[in-house]
């Protein structure tokens, strides 16, 4: 059974695969590193990087596509947000393991600080804006083109809520940390952090927005002790912005690798949440597809075996398994 799961994950796209190869399969580099430079010649790489505007951007846009009408259809509750901006089409392209290379060969960083410009008050791309989730992207994308992302960081460590994380929605006056946010804010970190090194400030940061998640146990609310919401244990790929303890978990592996030590023991009900979404044969399914316009679609639809979320859950639970 487990040797069709990994065949089957291995008959996938260049940006699958080479995870497989390196995280399941732990193949030499040599193995993985040359399935992951076909990313940017085959499958769901080449087609994003043929969809790049010759000004930097994609779709015209920093966070929305050029032309986005904020009043119609498309922005109404429940329509789901389009997918097709800057932001994302970067950070799929990162999250999939392009090569930056290819987008420096390009000068990206440099058309997107001349051309891109924040929908929110047209403010500089590589400057940020008030969003923490964008503001993360922005940082993990920025450090890994090659783009000065300083400052950003800097609005990070002065953002936090007093109760460790962050929250998108401070600009209209929230005071309490968001799961999502929280969550998104980290992920930018530590692509900063494991790109950089990091200061004492920014790991000291990581270490409070972390601490938020697992005195949560990954999914409870710390005043009654039950789950925050139904979206906890509901995976979807893309992960998007949206929160999950399958995404969560991923973020702790990677925390764990980068700093060292073991897995922390509260999130052990989290990790059986995971274990228990685990079909007969292998691999997790689908649950739903966020709302909004695509290129194309990377994951099967609601109900089918997902490729991409039986990668990360069989690695996250590897991790876990072998820690303990």
């Amino acid at each position: 059974m487990v040797d069709d799961t990994l065949a089957w994950l291995l008959d996938s796209d260049p940006a699958v695969r080479w995870q497989v190869e390196r995280d399941l399969l732990h193949e030499p580099a040599d193995v993985w590193e040359a399935t992951r430079a076909r990313i940017a010649t085959e499958g769901f790489g080449a087609r994003l990087l043929a969809l790049q505007d010759p000004d930097g951007q994609w779709a015209g846009g920093a966070y929305f596509p050029a032309g986005f009408d904020f009043s119609g259809p498309e922005a109404a509750e429940g329509a789901g947000q389009p997918w097709t901006a800057t932001t994302w089409s970067l950070t799929m392209l990162r999250e999939w393991g392009l090569d930056p290379g290819v987008l420096r060969e390009r000068r990206t960083a440099e058309l997107l600080a001349t051309n891109s410009r924040w929908e929110y008050d047209d403010l500089p791309y590589w400057g940020g804006e008030v969003d923490c989730c964008i503001n993360a992207w922005t940082v993990a994308n920025g450090v890994w083109l090659g783009a000065d992302i300083t400052g950003i960081v800097e609005w990070f460590l002065e953002h936090r809520m007093p109760g460790g994380g962050w929250n998108c929605e401070w600009v209209a006056g929230s005071t309490r940390s968001s799961f999502h946010s929280t969550l998104n804010s980290l992920k930018g970190l530590i692509a900063y952090d494991a790109a950089t090194g990091g200061t004492d400030a920014t790991r000291e940061a990581r270490r409070s927005g972390e601490e938020y998640l697992l005195e949560r146990d990954l999914y409870r609310r710390l005043s009654t002790g039950e789950p925050v919401a139904y979206w906890v244990n509901r995976y979807a790929y893309p992960f998007r912005w949206f929160y999950s303890v399958l995404n969560a978990a991923e973020y702790f592996r990677q925390a764990r690798l980068l700093d060292g030590g073991r897995p922390d023991p509260r999130m052990a009900e989290a990790i059986e949440m995971i274990r228990a979404a685990r079909q007969p044969d292998g691999t997790w399914l689908q649950e739903r597809r966020h709302p909004g316009r695509v290129w194309f679609e990377v994951d099967v639809p609601a109900g089918e075996p997902s490729k991409w979320l039986t990668l990360y859950a069989t690695r996250v639970l590897d991790w876990w398994d072998r820690a303990a």
